[in-house]
């Protein structure tokens, strides 16, 4: 059977290294190495690949040709795009990542460049809470409308968060660049959800909680499978199968089928998001101590109850 293959979990392979991610395809070929050392080959060949799924919070190289990246891509019978657009780009949580509204406006180009609209899915995620400067307990969440609205225009069914997961090294991270992150008790985040299942609801999108089991308990809200061999197979233009078993090398609650990603930690993303689990590279202190501006990211903070 045919490789799905993952461009990329570890970094943003698209929007900051198009050309390592266009040599790899026009080689066929993408020597890549793993989050624990070692190296590995992964061939490429277009009769070996079932469908390239690219992950990125920016998919403007991808969109301009960048690199050569857009031609290199044309050759494989699928590419499915895993879309980031937390509201939270240009503040100091996303220095380096684009606007709001410049990367929603990425997606009708990048629905016609799937050529399906169910090949393109929007991942609202993470939904950040943190401590603005009078102390009050904020997030992102008053975004999501924003970005279900355009998500709906763009004719998407399909939208993926979860809520920030603060690993060891992302507390480093926030605590040495003065963030008051946040993490209320999983009730409070469920209160979150339905209020964002409402929203998608009502533009009739699917919301998909991302291996958050508890949040996939909210009503409207399903466990995501952010690939999902089964669709994959659905979307292929001649219904080639994709392996469909869980991708055992993913967190016990992740919903993810079988690929190969060809990304690595050692490719250190510049994006610099401060809650990330991998290696950003970060320059700046925030500015302000967990204090984002608001407007920036779409309207008032939301206070989930806690």
């Amino acid at each position: 059977m045919k490789t799905v293959i993952s461009a990329s979990r570890r970094t943003d392979l698209p929007a900051l290294f198009p050309s390592v991610l266009a040599g790899f395809l026009r080689a066929e070929r993408a020597r890549v190495q793993g989050p624990r050392g070692g190296m590995r080959d992964v061939d490429l060949a277009p009769t070996a690949v079932h469908t390239i799924v690219l992950w990125s919070k920016d998919f403007a190289p991808l969109l301009t040709n960048a690199a050569g990246l857009r031609d290199a891509l044309a050759k494989y019978d699928q590419a499915y795009f895993l879309f980031t657009v937390t509201g939270l780009g240009g503040t100091p949580l996303e220095p380096a990542v684009p606007a709001p509204a410049a990367a929603l406006a990425q997606l009708p180009a990048l629905v016609a460049l799937a050529g399906h609209p169910r090949r393109v899915s929007l991942r609202f995620d993470p939904v950040v809470f943190w401590r603005d400067g009078a102390g009050l307990l904020t997030s992102n969440l008053d975004f999501f409308a924003a970005a279900a609205d355009a998500a709906a225009r763009a004719g998407l069914t399909d939208v993926r968060f979860s809520a920030a997961q603060w690993y060891g090294k992302a507390v480093r991270r926030a605590r040495a660049r003065g963030f008051a992150y946040a993490d209320p008790p999983d009730e409070a985040k469920r209160d979150a959800a339905a209020r964002l299942a409402e929203t998608a609801a009502a533009r009739g999108l699917r919301l998909h909680a991302c291996a958050q089991a508890f949040l996939s308990e909210v009503p409207g809200i399903f466990a995501s499978s952010c690939i999902d061999g089964r669709l994959l197979g659905e979307l292929h233009p001649r219904r080639d199968g994709a392996p469909t078993a869980k991708d055992r090398s993913q967190r016990a609650a992740c919903g993810c089928t079988v690929s190969v990603d060809i990304g690595s930690y050692a490719q250190t993303c510049a994006h610099g998001c401060v809650y990330c689990y991998a290696n950003p590279r970060i320059e700046a202190p925030l500015s302000l101590r967990g204090a984002p501006d608001c407007e920036a990211i779409g309207g008032d903070a939301a206070t989930p109850s806690s």
